[in-house]
C-alpha cells in the first residue's frame, strides 16, 4: 500500500522509549526511497501520456500519487531528524564518548554527523570564558552540594583531583569527590552516584 513503509518508520519511533535509540533500519529507509522512485516513474509515464493523448483522466492517479511522494518524503525526513535529535541528546548525555552499545544502533553517516557536533560543541565551548574554556554540558541541573559520594563499577585507574591529588578509581570502591569532576564519568557508567 501507499505510504506504509514511511509511517512504519515514524511508528518504529514513537514506540521507542523518549531518549532511547532504535536501530537504524536501513532497510525500511531503502524500500521508502524505492517506493517512491517508482512512483516518480509512473507519474512521469502517466503525465507524458495526459500530455501527449490529452487524457484528463489520468490527473486524479497523478495527484494521487504526488500526494503519496510527498507524505514518504515528509515521513523519511522526520523518521532522520528526529534520529538527529536523539543522537544530539546523547552528546549531552554521555559526552563526547558514545558507549558501542548506541554507536552499533546508528549509521556510519549518523557517526560522522554526531563527530562533526561534537566537534563544533568542542569549539564552542573553547571560545568561551577566555583561554581555559568552559565545559557547559556539566551541571545541566544545579547540584545540590559540591561534593558528591560515588562508587567505582569499573577499574579505570588514576583520577586527578582539582588540587593535584591523585585518587585511584578500583572496582567497588567508594570515594566522596567534587561533583563536577564525576559528572562524566557517571555518565560513561564508570562511576555511580551513592544516594544516603
Amino acid at each position: 500500500m501507499f505510504c506504509e513503509k514511511a509511517m512504519e518508520l515514524v511508528r518504529e519511533l514513537q514506540r521507542a522509549a523518549e531518549g532511547r535509540l532504535p536501530a537504524f533500519n536501513e532497510d525500511g529507509l531503502r524500500q521508502v526511497l524505492e517506493e517512491m522512485k517508482a512512483l516518480y516513474e509512473q507519474n512521469q509515464s502517466d503525465v507524458n501520456e495526459a500530455k501527449s493523448s490529452g487524457r484528463g483522466d489520468l490527473i486524479p492517479t497523478i495527484k494521487f500519487r504526488h500526494c503519496s511522494l510527498l507524505r514518504n518524503r515528509r515521513c523519511a525526513v522526520a523518521y532522520l531528524y528526529d534520529r538527529l535529535l536523539r543522537i544530539r541528546a546523547l552528546r549531552w548525555e554521555y559526552g563526547s564518548v558514545l558507549p558501542s552499545a548506541l554507536r552499533f544502533h546508528m549509521s556510519a553517516e549518523e557517526v560522522d554527523w554526531f563527530n562533526g557536533y561534537k566537534m563544533s560543541l568542542a569549539t564552542y565551548m573553547r571560545s568561551l570564558a577566555g583561554d581555559q574554556g568552559l565545559d557547559i554540558t556539566q551541571d545541566v541541573k544545579p547540584p545540590k552540594s559540591l561534593y558528591i559520594e560515588v562508587r567505582c563499577l569499573k577499574d579505570y585507574g588514576e583520577f586527578e583531583v582539582e588540587d593535584g591529588t591523585s585518587v585511584l578509581l578500583k572496582k567497588n570502591s567508594q570515594h566522596f569527590l567534587p561533583r563536577w569532576k564525576c559528572e562524566q564519568l557517571i555518565r560513561q557508567g564508570i562511576l555511580e552516584h551513592v544516594l544516603s
